[in-house]
């Protein structure tokens, strides 16, 4: 059977903040990519397309997609970019009503029926590589899915959902991603040693922690689970030998909670002198010297770590149990090693006011040892604590919209909180960039990982910040 795997362009409705987020780094798909791989496995002719990397329009992606004559059709998304997948497959359904769709992800997980549209065919539920294995064998021979736990179908009109599937999750278990059938040489990640061709890795699944605006309860992820360290190296050397790519994110959601499997990991990439670089994301408080030098020495370029608010009792509020210090001295220690540190931060948690902005703002303007801190607006994403908060109205927080496709962290916000608007959120965004990226201490590593165009577009924010000042300090004040 032929299957076509379709990954749609989500960075289009991102306005000027697409420019930033393809310097980034243009991802592959990799959970489509595993799905690939189950399904050429199985003896399926599998072709797949990245319209994000590719820039293809949906109108683009449709036609490419139809001229392979597909036997059935793979889809998934997350929930700020789901309107994307429900657009491509009410097209795919448009030009040809005969060929099946399939969905997964983590918004099908978490809304089910409700995002269950009549252009679907088959949702999947939570981790899907047995479901997928065992529907494609069902449905290519005319079985009953009935038995096939994490389905939901329609049968004789109805909607069915099979119930949650077993989560036995054996990584090892699992092919490596189908690479091949990406174009590998397209991906590429903005650092500070330049753009590198890259590719994503997954060494480990799931989270232990709770914070409010992560989904890992409704997405069953705060199990933890490992691949061996042999395998993650294998298909390490598999990657280098079939693709010449070099440079790794560890997309883990904590890359150093497991030190000894870390170390072992390090080891043998510097055993083996496999000359590579990699990055991922941790907590602060979850490294210290002797690892960083491991990891250096292993090839470590880049750490991220969430930070969100310097304000005590907002990080009560969001459950991060990350003592602020280490932020500072975490900071410190990987600038001494001269890796690249990401610190991430929310505007508009629950709790926010004025003086906790301030707070944060200040308190980046003058720590010279974060070189780099992400200014994002706090999101309330379906099945997260923080989205219970938001609809309840609670903590000062109010939803005021239900529309996914706002749901996103750059140039929109979708709640009140406290005495702020959606728009104050925003300008409190556009504000705080301008204020981290000028300090001097940080324009040249911002230049050289954003190029010219995104220095060009932060000096275009600060021109209109600016003019924002000059024009509120000259208007007249009402009597």
């Amino acid at each position: 059977m032929k299957v076509l795997l379709l990954y749609p362009s989500w960075t289009s409705g991102y306005g000027i903040f697409a420019h930033f987020a393809r310097r980034q780094g243009t991802w592959p798909p990799l959970n489509l990519a595993l799905m690939a791989a189950i399904a050429e496995q199985n003896g399926h002719d599998v072709v797949m397309i990245d319209g994000e990397a590719e820039r293809l329009t949906t109108f683009d992606l449709i036609k490419k997609t139809m001229s392979h004559k597909p036997g059935l059709i793979g889809l998934t998304g997350m929930s700020p970019y789901f309107h994307n997948t429900v657009n491509l497959a009410k097209g795919l359904k448009g030009a040809n009503d005969k060929v099946p769709i399939a969905v997964g992800g983590s918004h099908m997980t978490i809304m089910r029926e409700n995002a269950f549209i009549p252009e679907f065919d088959f949702g999947f539920i939570r981790e899907a590589e047995e479901t997928w294995a065992k529907f494609l064998e069902h449905y290519q021979n005319g079985k009953d899915l009935s038995d096939i736990k994490g389905l939901i179908f329609r049968k004789n009109g109805d909607l069915k959902n099979t119930g949650d599937p077993d989560t036995k999750r054996d990584l090892d278990s699992l092919p490596h991603p189908a690479r091949h059938l990406l174009k590998m040489e397209i991906y590429k990640m903005g650092t500070l040693q330049g753009r590198k061709n890259f590719t994503s890795i997954q060494g480990m699944r799931g989270c232990p922690f709770e914070c409010i605006f992560c989904s890992s309860e409704e997405l069953n992820t705060r199990k933890v689970s490992y691949r061996s360290v042999n395998k993650v190296l294998d298909e390490i050397k598999e990657v280098i030998d079939k693709f010449n790519i070099r440079h790794f994110y560890f997309i883990d959601e904590v890359l150093t909670l497991n030190r000894k499997r870390l170390e072992q990991l390090c080891d043998l990439i510097i055993e083996e002198d496999l000359s590579i670089t990699f990055e991922g994301s941790t907590r602060a408080n979850l490294v210290d010297e002797e690892l960083i030098i491991r990891m250096k020495k292993a090839g470590l370029i880049r750490l991220a770590f969430g930070l969100e608010t310097v304000n005590a009792g907002m990080r009560d509020i969001m459950k991060k149990k990350v003592p602020l210090e280490a932020y500072t001295t975490s900071n410190r220690l990987l600038n001494k090693y001269n890796i690249e540190v990401l610190n991430s931060v929310m505007l508009g948690l629950p709790g926010e006011t004025r003086e906790t902005v301030e707070n944060t703002l200040s308190w980046l303007s003058k720590s010279r040892e974060v070189k780099q801190a992400n200014f994002a607006i706090a999101v309330p994403y379906p099945g997260t604590e923080f989205h219970r908060i938001a609809k309840s109205g609670e903590m000062g927080v109010e939803l005021i919209s239900e529309n996914l496709s706002e749901y996103r962290r750059y140039g929109t916000a979708v709640t009140k909180v406290n005495e702020f608007s959606p728009q104050d959120l925003v300008e409190l965004q556009n504000e705080g960039f301008v204020r981290i990226y000028s300090a001097p201490w940080r324009i040249v590593p911002m230049l050289r990982k954003h190029g010219a165009i995104g220095g060009l577009l932060m000096l275009l924010r600060l021109a209109k910040l600016l003019s924002k000042q000059l024009f509120h300090k000259k208007r007249p004040v009402s009597s």
